[in-house]
């Protein structure tokens, strides 16, 4: 049935806003970052004069991990999907000349995001900007982590312990920063179906609402900072139907199980980003058109951020001319078609209220099921969740191999050669240059004034006192990414992948 609702009003599922993009279009931003930090704040520095209006960081494998540029597990891995951050230096150098009291930075991290952060802060404070002022998002989403990306740390009830120090410091220091991006994009991306992409993400939305409330926080106060981040992907009428299902039902679950009263509080914003699992090697101009469409269904869908990605990115990270592409197609769909200037363009369609309804009642029931496990943090430890990604994604890699689902250039009309693309390339000295930089750092800082600053984390982790101050008191001192996670695996210990059959 068609939802008689307006916009801007409960369950919000024509948009969360009254005008929506008649008011103000989305953000646009180009996620990246690659190599060291003065190579990224270069390439930021090109996108701000390309027109983005916000910033989106992409951190190296080490930094997600909690290990300095020069560990021994960092080799190999330096700067190459990401940029490498070691020290307060590093993060300095990145924003170097970008004003961070009026550009707003999301920084895609999460069992290190309560360090990085901290980071920006130090960052924040030396150039003079009042940390009331700062906005941004940090996606400290680890809950998915254990489930479909596998950049975690410690086990997630210490997770979820950081998770909840951030959302109160934030809510006191930090009031117009995004706390946590619970992000269904990397579900999504490791096989999951749009029902389950928006169960599992919702799933992991009511785990932090619980934790927080357990820990004494207000829903009416840290539930107007929480965000979310999806996918969007090939099927572009579900896509569509995704988003608003996706609204509506977090609407319903932040008022009738958590009690949030507060408008704001109720409201699932959200980050787009389109679907790097369905980009080819394969014709890869292709991709501009799979990428249009997909920033298309997540435009009509009522985005309030959106990243589109390069061309490029099944051969490696996108070169500068395939990032403005991708800009451009943004820009595009915002000042040519059409398309922002009526709110909820799809509304009363009935292939889409049909599929709206759909969506929204195979993940209530999905969600019924993760409750009947236990809860979300059960779900995961059995591997309930893990298991059923598995199953879809095979399920899909199958209908592909027989040609039943077909991805143009790869099973189906592969005739012709493909024009050859630039590659980009990371080069091979950064690596070198990344370790002689933070061994530099630790030769020339405070050691017994650091060394002090490590170990209060330390204590601030046993005596489950905020971490936060900790932590930035940590970085100002310029201990290390690695130095300070080292003090927290010491007390919450490292998680041990759950094996699922």
């Amino acid at each position: 049935m068609p939802d008689h609702s307006f916009p801007g009003e409960f369950p919000f599922t024509r948009g969360i806003q009254p005008t929506m993009y008649r008011g103000r279009l989305w953000t646009m931003r180009q996620y990246a970052g690659f190599g060291t930090a003065a190579e990224s704040n270069a390439r930021y520095r090109y996108l701000l004069g390309q027109g983005v209006s916000g910033l989106s960081v992409a951190f190296d494998l080490p930094t997600q991990m909690g290990y300095d540029s020069d560990h021994p597990l960092a080799e190999g891995e330096v700067g190459r999907v990401g940029v490498a951050i070691d020290s307060v230096e590093d993060m300095a150098e990145l924003f170097d000349g970008i004003p961070l009291g009026t550009v707003s930075t999301s920084m895609t991290i999460n069992a290190t995001a309560a360090i990085l952060l901290s980071l920006y802060i130090a960052v924040a404070r030396r150039q003079g900007v009042p940390l009331s002022t700062i906005s941004g998002t940090i996606q400290n989403d680890v809950l998915k982590e254990y489930v479909s990306r596998g950049t975690y740390i410690y086990p997630p009830r210490a997770s979820l312990r950081i998770i909840t120090d951030i959302f109160a410091f934030c809510e006191r220091d930090l009031p117009n920063w995004n706390t946590i991006s619970i992000s269904g994009y990397h579900i999504r991306e490791a096989g999951a179906t749009a029902v389950q992409e928006v169960a599992f993400t919702l799933a992991d939305g009511i785990a932090y609402v619980q934790a927080a409330l357990d820990v004494g926080l207000d829903v009416n106060h840290f539930g107007q900072r929480l965000s979310f981040f999806f996918n969007a992907h090939n099927n572009f009428l579900e896509e569509i139907a995704k988003f608003r299902a996706a609204r509506r039902l977090w609407a319903t679950i932040m008022r009738d199980r958590f009690g949030a009263t507060n408008p704001r509080a109720q409201q699932l914003r959200f980050h787009t980003q389109t679907a790097g699992s369905t980009l080819a090697a394969q014709q890869p101009n292709n991709n501009i058109v799979r990428v249009a469409v997909q920033a298309m269904a997540a435009v009509l869908g009522g985005t309030q951020s959106l990243h589109c990605n390069g061309l490029d990115e099944a051969l490696g990270l996108p070169t500068e001319d395939a990032a403005r592409l991708a800009l451009r197609t943004q820009q595009i769909i915002a000042a040519e078609t059409g398309v922002a200037n009526t709110v909820d363009p799809v509304g009363g369609s009935y292939v889409i209220e049909a599929l709206t309804d759909r969506i929204e009642r195979d993940a209530t029931a999905l969600i019924a099921r993760i409750d009947a496990a236990g809860g979300t943090l059960r779900a995961i430890e059995t591997g309930f969740i893990q298991r059923e990604i598995q199953e879809s994604a095979y399920r899909a890699q199958l209908a592909i191999d027989a040609a039943e689902t077909v991805v143009v250039g790869v099973n189906r009309f592969t005739g012709g050669d493909a024009t050859p693309i630039e590659v980009f390339q990371i080069d091979p000295t950064i690596e070198r240059q990344q370790v002689d930089r933070v061994r530099a750092l630790r030769a020339s800082r405070d050691a017994a004034a650091c060394s002090q600053a490590v170990d209060a984390v330390g204590a601030a982790a046993r005596d489950g006192s905020n971490l936060m101050p900790a932590i930035i008191a940590a970085v100002e001192a310029r201990a290390t990414v690695g130095e300070i996670s080292d003090a927290m695996r010491r007390v919450f210990g490292e998680h041990e992948e759950t094996t699922t059959l």
